[in-house]
């Protein structure tokens, strides 16, 4: 109980250190990029927004922008609304008609604007992120305070409506909400050009006024692009609309935007829909009117919610991925990260913009984390097998053992091996003569040298039973020389009972030796037993014959067969008995020898 409290009280600081990274802010920059990308999908424009462009053309023909008279603005004011019947929804100047210039051209461009009432202007606000005193004497900061407010010159002021045309970026640099309406120092409430002109629509056609998008504590709403730059398709320069290449009745009940259009005159942003290309300032506002009129708004979910739901999906996936399948964590992990992106571009849809990104990083960390961490609690719990494996068998047979898959499953191979029986000659009476931690300590030093033996000459050490142990050479790999290995090991064993039996001797006044069969033959090798218990094992009558060959040795002999004699011969010196000796289950003639020496050890 302890141990899953201590599980969950990590995993949920795990999730609450996780979700503290988009809180603060970290992931913005990120979020946003992605968000503009999953969301920001180019439409057609409705075809009611026909741009008249300052462009290139309009300043090679008439000359440098800053140099043409008001009366050029005022000649398009005047071509658009030549007669009632074609005259647009809205004409709107992303033009600032700050300060007087000449009387003449500034009367005229006033009497053009308010002869037919449809003509929205524009201004701009200066905003102070400084201090602000209260009622009450403190300072605050107000990173939207307006300081000044540049309107165009009176008669302007009073012919036409006055719109805002603040873009304000956001703070990685990206043009992607719109500033509704601006509340002056006086009270005044300024529209954005947008909005005054989306009004101006849609009082042209008797219709509802325009229903506002939701926005947020400073008065700002999420722009639905409808277009990239370059995108509105009827775009005119103004020098065809002053050469009257384009009819008048062309701009009937449309919203006609006149502003800059050329790179050069320093009026364009990246925005939302497009990171690479900027857009000029009047493609921004045609974009806004379009939302605008079509009534499509998007209100992004406050944080709070998204970040109550991403601390419960991350503590989720902490569950499902800890300790789990890999197949089970990708299913999991695909499911959560496309299913948000799948949920936010549906809510999207409908009305509600969602962080893209919070979610997906935040599932896939843990996933890739959890994963890293499976794969090295396995490694290390791998590596512990691996270890204890190794006091009973040779590394390289382990590492045999432990590939994926061979070593889980019941079932056995015949082959050909060496088998190996040992048991310590006069353990039983000294063990009845001496104290049981004696006993112990004296058992332990022989099954220790029984080991190293087995283990040094790459064996595998089956079982210990007792004072006897069982090994075997020749699976579960193939090994050269395998039964020169296992009675290199067996005489390995009877020199080094000898140096063990002369310290036993005088710490004790008794000694033991050890009595050896080596016998070679097909045996079933592998898995025995249950699903729930098995051992790997070597079975059959090669097994049985070397335990029968152990059983009849004298301490500190080593019996073979004929078999194992016939394999060596010329690199082993051994002495025949004959028959003499019979062997419990095996007729008469089975021949048995003591193994001498090894020849080749001593060449």
């Amino acid at each position: 109980m302890k141990r899953n409290r201590r599980a969950a009280l990590t995993a949920l600081t795990i999730a609450a250190l996780m979700t503290l990274a988009p809180a603060l802010g970290l992931l913005d920059k990120a979020d946003w990029t992605v968000s503009d990308a999953w969301y920001q999908d180019p439409l057609l424009f409705d075809g009611d927004i026909v741009l008249v462009g300052i462009d290139q053309r309009a300043i090679e023909e008439i000359g440098p922008y800053d140099e043409w008279s008001r009366e050029i603005v005022a000649m398009a004011i005047e071509f658009l609304n030549e007669s009632e019947d074609c005259r647009p929804a809205a004409i709107c100047l992303d033009v600032l008609y700050t300060g007087v210039s000449t009387p003449e051209a500034d009367a005229r461009l006033a009497e053009a604007a308010g002869a037919c009432g449809n003509v929205v202007t524009g201004g701009v606000a200066q905003f102070d992120d400084g201090f602000t005193e209260r009622e009450d004497g403190m300072f605050y900061q107000d990173r939207f305070a307006i300081r000044l407010f540049e309107e165009p010159f009176d008669a302007m002021k009073e012919a036409a409506v006055t719109g805002h045309v603040n873009a304000m970026l956001d703070t990685d640099g990206i043009l992607r909400h719109h500033l509704l309406s601006i509340t002056l120092p006086d009270g005044r409430e300024i529209p954005s050009m947008a909005l005054a002109a989306a009004e101006k629509y849609q009082a042209f056609y008797g219709l509802e006024p325009v229903e506002r998008p939701p926005v947020d504590g400073n008065g700002f709403w999420y722009v639905p692009f409808s277009g990239g730059p370059e995108d509105l398709w009827e775009s005119i320069s103004v020098a065809d609309l002053l050469a009257g290449e384009v009819p008048a009745d062309y701009f009937a009940g449309k919203v006609v935007m006149i502003g800059p259009y050329a790179p050069g005159l320093q009026d364009s942003y990246f925005t939302s829909i497009d990171h690479a290309e900027a857009m000029y300032g009047v493609e921004y506002q045609a974009n806004a009117i379009q939302a605008l009129i079509r009534g499509d708004h998007r209100q992004e979910a406050a944080d709070g919610p998204q970040l109550a739901v991403l601390f419960l999906l991350l503590v989720l996936s902490l569950a499902a991925f800890w300790q789990r399948p890999v197949a089970f964590s990708t299913a999991v992990w695909l499911l959560l990260a496309g299913g948000w992106l799948g949920l936010c571009k549906l809510l999207y849809d409908r009305g509600y913009v969602l962080h893209v990104l919070w979610v997906p990083v935040g599932v896939t960390i843990l996933y890739a984390g959890c994963l890293a961490a499976n794969y090295i609690r396995a490694a290390l719990e791998r590596r512990k097998i691996t270890n204890t494996f190794q006091r009973y068998v040779a590394p390289e047979i382990v590492r045999e053992l432990l590939k994926e898959g061979e070593a889980l499953e019941l079932g056995g191979t015949q082959v050909d091996i060496a088998v190996l029986f040992v048991d310590v000659r006069g353990f039983t009476t000294m063990s009845e003569a001496l104290e049981p931690p004696q006993v112990v300590e004296i058992l332990n030093r022989y099954l220790t040298l029984i080991a190293d033996c087995i283990l040094n000459h790459h064996g595998t050490l089956d079982k210990f039973v007792g004072d006897a142990a069982m090994a075997f050479w020749g699976a579960p790999l193939p090994q050269d020389d395998y039964v020169m290995l296992a009675c290199r090991a067996a005489m390995d064993m009877v020199k080094g009972s000898e140096a063990l039996s002369q310290e036993l001797l005088a710490r004790y006044g008794r000694t033991v030796s050890f009595g050896v069969g080596v016998h070679v033959g097909p045996a079933v090798v592998g898995n025995i037993g249950s699903p729930k218990r098995m051992d790997y094992t070597a079975i059959g009558d090669t097994v049985n014959t070397s335990a029968r060959l152990e059983a009849n040795a004298p301490g500190g002999t080593v019996y073979i067969s004929r078999a194992v004699a016939d394999s060596l011969e010329g690199r082993i010196r051994a002495t025949s008995l004959g028959d003499t000796i019979k062997l419990k289950g095996k007729k008469d003639g089975f021949e048995i020898l003591t193994l001498d020496e090894i020849l080749d050890e001593i060449l």
